[in-house]
């Protein structure tokens, strides 16, 4: 169950305040006005994300997040920024959420098209640099709890 994934990753989030670097919980003003810029609609441990840390570090990991309003002229690790640039420049699909650079030529993203019985979106990636026509879109994670999981375990 991926609630308890996720309850899991940000207990050692919040544990390790030391190696944790993150802006803070947004407002629903401010994550409203991100899911309108998008186009997408936040639910469940991704929301929860933002509602709690917002966007940040967890060691050499950077889980991207709102930062603040200014979603134009912003930089990582604005998801909201990186998405909408993406969007300019590689014709992202708009069903996609640019949430982890893993710095080898690869982004990992929410696909909203593509969820579970509660909602909750796979984390599949994304190649910059081949057609968008012929990605695979290969799934990374059930869900950004196990997504985040993941990441967490590798800086503890």
């Amino acid at each position: 169950m991926s609630v308890e994934t996720y309850q899991k990753a940000k207990e050692i989030i919040m544990n390790e305040e030391e190696i944790a670097d993150f802006v803070g919980g947004r407002t629903d003003e401010l994550i409203s006005l991100a899911e309108e810029k998008l186009g997408l609609k936040f639910t469940g441990l991704y929301l929860d994300y933002l509602k709690t840390f917002g966007a940040g570090n967890f060691g050499a990991q950077e889980i991207y997040g709102i930062i603040d309003a200014d979603f134009e002229n912003s930089s990582v690790p604005d998801a909201i920024w990186y998405t909408l640039t993406e969007r300019k420049e590689i014709r992202l699909p708009d069903n996609l959420l640019v949430i982890y650079d893993t710095g080898s030529d690869e982004l990992f993203c929410l696909d909203f098209n593509q969820s579970d019985d509660n909602g909750e979106p796979k984390v599949v990636s994304l190649v910059p640099g081949v057609d968008i026509e012929s990605q695979t879109y290969e799934i990374i994670a059930n869900d950004f709890g196990d997504f985040l999981l993941d990441l967490v375990k590798q800086e503890v």
